[in-house]
Parts: C-alpha cells; sequence; structure tokens
C-alpha cells in the first residue's frame, strides 16, 4: 500500500510522532485488521504540515530546547499546544504542553501561569477534582483570575454542579469581553432551567459588540446547542451554520453539528459535513454511525478503526472515551446491555445533556428502566430543558 505521508526534513520529527502514535495503536489492538482493497483508499486524513501554526509552534520548541527554564516561553509553547489540541482534539498536543511545562510540573509552588494550565490538562485528562484543586490554589491568590474563574465554572458544570458553576460565571471580571461571560451564564443556565433567559442572554451578546470569531463559534455553538435542546431545530440549524461560516476549524463545533443532523435522521448530511475526518475519536464515531445508517461499506473500515483505538485506550487504562465507546457500543455494536454498563460508569464521571442521553437510550435498548432512575433525578432537580430527554423518560415509563 503506498504511503501517504510523505515528510520533508523540516517536518520529520512531527511525522515520526505521527508514525509512532499510529504504531502504538496498531500494536495494542486485538481487532482484526482492515485491508484496503486498493491502494487509493484514503486511511485517514492529516493535518497539513506546513501551515502556520504548525511553523510557530516549531518556532517556539526549538527556542524552548535551547532554554528550557526560560518561563515566559514554556507558557506560550504550551499554550499553543492546548489550543491545537482543543482545535483538533489531539490528545498528543495536550502530552507536548505538559512536556513544555515538566521544570514547574511537580515543584512545591509552581507559577500561577502553570498552575492554570495544569489545571486545564488535568480537565483534558477527566481528572476533575484535582484540576478544581489548582483552580482553587489560584483562586485564593487572584480572587478575581478570569481564566481560572471561566475553567472552574466549565469543570463544575461538567460534573453537574451547575449551583457553583454559576457563581464562578458570576465572578469574571467584568472588564473583559462580555461575550465570555454572556457564554458562561448562559450555557449554565441554559442547563439549569433556564434555557430561554440562557439564549436570550446569549443572543444579546453576539449582537453588542464586535467580537473575535474564537468567541463568535463558541457563543454560536452554545446558542445552536440550546435551540436544539428546546426543540427550535431551523434556528439551531442556523446557529450552527453561522459558527461554520467562520471558517476556523473546531472538532467540538463539528461533532456538535453532526449530532443534531444525526439526531434528526439525516446521516448524508452528517457524512457530508464531516468529509471523512477519522483523526478525532468522536468524529470517527460519527462517521461510523452516518455510514452505517447508510448501510454504506466504509461502515466497517470505521468500526474497526474504533475497536482498534478503544483497544489501544483500555491497554493504557484511560478513562477519556468511555462516553465516546458507550456509544459506540449501543449503536454500532447493538450490545445495550454492554452500553448500559459504560454509560453508567461514564455518569459517575460527568453529568452533561450527552451523558444523560446515553444512560436512558441504554436502559430502553436493555429493558431495565430502573437503572436509568438516577439520572431521571438528575434531570428533575436541575431543570434541564432537552426535548430528546423528555422523550426518553416518556419511553422509560412506558416500560
Amino acid at each position: 500500500m503506498k504511503n501517504r505521508m510523505t515528510c520533508s526534513i523540516t517536518i520529520r520529527a512531527l511525522c515520526a510522532a505521527i508514525v509512532v502514535f499510529m504504531g502504538l495503536i496498531a500494536s495494542e489492538a486485538t481487532a482484526k485488521p482492515y485491508i484496503p482493497a486498493n491502494d487509493d483508499t484514503v486511511l485517514e486524513k492529516l493535518p497539513a504540515p506546513g501551515t502556520e501554526s504548525q511553523r510557530v509552534l516549531r518556532g517556539l520548541r526549538t527556542q524552548l530546547t535551547a532554554t528550557p527554564e526560560n518561563l515566559t516561553l514554556a507558557l506560550r509553547l504550551a499554550r499553543r499546544y492546548m489550543d491545537v489540541g482543543r482545535a483538533e482534539s489531539d490528545p498528543r498536543y495536550y502530552g507536548y504542553a505538559e512536556s513544555a511545562l515538566k521544570p514547574w510540573w511537580d515543584i512545591d509552588k509552581p507559577p500561577l501561569e502553570v498552575l492554570v494550565l495544569r489545571a486545564g490538562l488535568y480537565q483534558f485528562r477527566h481528572d476533575f477534582e484535582t484540576a478544581l484543586d489548582d483552580l482553587e490554589t489560584i483562586l485564593a491568590a487572584r480572587p478575581n483570575h478570569a481564566q481560572a474563574l471561566l475553567t472552574k465554572a466549565f469543570v463544575l458544570q461538567v460534573v453537574g454542579r451547575n449551583g457553583a458553576a454559576i457563581e464562578a460565571c458570576r465572578r469574571l471580571p467584568k472588564s473583559g469581553p462580555s461575550l465570555i461571560v454572556a457564554t458562561c451564564l448562559g450555557r449554565v443556565e441554559s442547563l439549569s432551567g433556564k434555557a430561554a433567559g440562557g439564549k436570550n442572554r446569549l443572543a444579546n451578546a453576539l449582537t453588542a459588540g464586535n467580537n473575535e470569531d474564537r468567541l463568535r463559534l463558541w457563543a454560536l455553538t452554545n446558542l445552536a446547542e440550546i435551540a436544539a435542546r428546546r426543540g427550535g431545530a431551523q434556528e439551531a440549524e442556523r446557529h450552527f451554520r453561522a459558527a461554520l461560516d467562520l471558517g476556523r476549524r473546531d472538532v467540538y463545533l463539528l461533532g456538535a453539528y453532526a449530532d443534531f443532523l444525526l439526531e434528526r435522521g439525516r446521516p448524508q448530511d452528517a457524512r457530508d459535513l464531516l468529509d471523512g475526518d477519522t483523526r478525532p475519536d468522536g468524529l470517527l464515531l460519527r462517521l461510523a454511525i452516518a455510514e452505517q445508517r447508510l448501510g454504506n461499506d466504509a461502515a466497517l473500515r470505521y468500526r474497526t478503526m474504533l475497536e482498534a483505538r478503544f483497544e489501544a485506550s483500555r491497554r493504557r487504562g484511560s478513562i477519556l472515551h468511555r462516553r465516546e465507546e458507550a456509544r459506540f457500543t449501543l449503536e454500532i455494536l447493538k450490545r445495550p446491555e454492554t452500553a448500559l454498563r459504560l454509560a453508567l460508569a461514564n455518569w459517575d464521571l460527568q453529568k452533561e445533556p450527552h451523558d444523560a442521553a446515553l444512560v436512558l437510550q441504554a436502559a430502553i435498548a436493555a429493558k431495565t428502566p430502573t437503572r436509568a432512575t438516577p439520572v431521571v433525578a438528575w434531570i428533575a432537580k436541575t431543570g434541564l430543558e432537552d426535548v430528546s430527554l423528555e422523550a426518553s423518560i416518556r419511553r422509560l415509563k412506558q416500560g
């Protein structure tokens, strides 16, 4: 088979890392390997190595190698890596960020800005309590630290502590962009029985000022999700399209819009949206679901890839993919009992609408509605407004 990764001398190190990473996955997997029918089959699309972002990263990395104790440079490089990691949903970049911060990672009193990034990295690992410990240390020293407050609000919302998340949002400095505060508050309010108010807050902030595209994308994606949860399909699609039109690649946006399309019986549109983007596990999963619903041969290839990735993740002891593996087991493998076990383990860790939906759907498929009782109770307690979840709860009650 032709090697579709060609490396120039200047990017050899990056390509080597990609090859090693893919090799580890392949060596750890027990699933039967997929063999393409011909050399023209595209297995995976890799990021273009010659982008401006990659050139900046290479330059910073070279400088830090020469002066590894340069804190200012290490922080710049770590932030860049984390930005790429978020945009691409690529765990390697989070590892690179941690490596850049290594001289300060384990010392007794790291600089506050190192603690901010370390908390973000713990958050990515789903070590939420350790992340919150770091954030509390920062806020004890600087109560109005904007990034610490924003990260704290997000972590608290992920673990279902919405009241505390709202408090953190309200403490954000008013001197910063108003859209940040509005998105922070609007998102958590929409998960706490105040969806209409949260939506209006976000919509007003979007029209109030000349905001950066990255903030607009974040706000528009949240606005779309709120509209979808409230049953406003046309409004949600309009906001998703507006976010895409900003032209900034964002894996979370692509996954959220693909879910919206799949939930509305539009697998072809979801497939076209993702356009064979198989690097992030979440997008690969959605592609597999779309191709399976379309009855295409690509579904088997994507299923094999996912089985390999989940097996490699289990061997590493990682818990990062529980949500994806539960959904894969439910929708692709059609094993509802195993899917429910995975979904409940994921629910113990994080409590967002997608996590609730997984438990409810798996409990319905497994015909064990009582096992979803904690999720139903949590939805009632928080006042979460979501037409899809309400439909699932009705199905549970009907047995």
